[in-house]
């Protein structure tokens, strides 16, 4: 997993509440097994039309948010369905972070398992940020994560919240197969206690 320490990006807003992760990545999708290659799917029937074809109206197609790697919405983003999918496709499609009001449970846990930054923010600083982006083409957020600061150009400065081991874990790269590797000597020490082989031997 990449680590996250700080990031400075381009700003794409979407500005809707209750963004479910069926709308992130639809059902017809998910039938890959691998973390990648989700991207080109991501909100996929609000991108395309019936003909497959972009959607000029929709957020993310417009010119002005290509490349964006820093996604703002609104509240409740990442409800609906459990499906890690919908966290590999914003990583997929190049987010390093959404920024939200607030985010469903699930979504949220499993968006530190990938390496996704959430960060939540009181509904007036994310208007500020939706307004700082109408009125500045090709807006830019700064985040540092070791500072849990969220800055701009224009004086905005805003902290958030993060649990402490999850921080850790994004800081250091650290995935739930890297956070067990750490602990690979007291694993092999316990496996030969019980006779059984060293971790990696055959």
């Amino acid at each position: 997993m990449n680590p996250f320490t700080v990031h400075r990006g381009l700003v794409a807003t979407l500005d809707r509440s209750n963004v479910d992760t069926d709308q992130i990545i639809p059902k017809q999708f998910l039938k890959r097994i691998e973390r990648t290659g989700f991207g080109e799917f991501l909100f996929f029937d609000w991108r395309f039309d019936s003909n497959k074809q972009l959607i000029p109206t929709f957020e993310l197609n417009k010119p002005e948010f290509h490349g964006a790697s820093i996604l703002v919405a609104r509240r409740n983003f990442g409800s609906g369905s459990s499906r890690e999918h919908a966290v590999w496709s914003l990583t997929d499609y190049g987010f390093r972070c959404v920024i939200a009001e607030s985010f469903a449970d699930i979504f949220y846990n499993n968006s530190f398992k990938s390496g996704l930054l959430p960060i939540e923010l009181p509904p007036v600083t994310v208007q500020k940020i939706f307004d700082s982006v109408s009125r500045n083409p090709g807006y830019q957020l700064a985040l540092d994560l070791d500072r849990q600061l969220v800055s701009d150009d224009f004086g905005l400065s805003a902290t958030f919240q993060i649990d402490p081991h999850r921080k850790h874990c994004l800081l250091h790269g650290l995935d739930d197969i890297e956070l067990t590797l750490e602990q690979v000597d007291k694993i092999t020490e316990f496996e030969r206690l019980r006779g059984y082989s060293p971790v990696g031997s055959t």
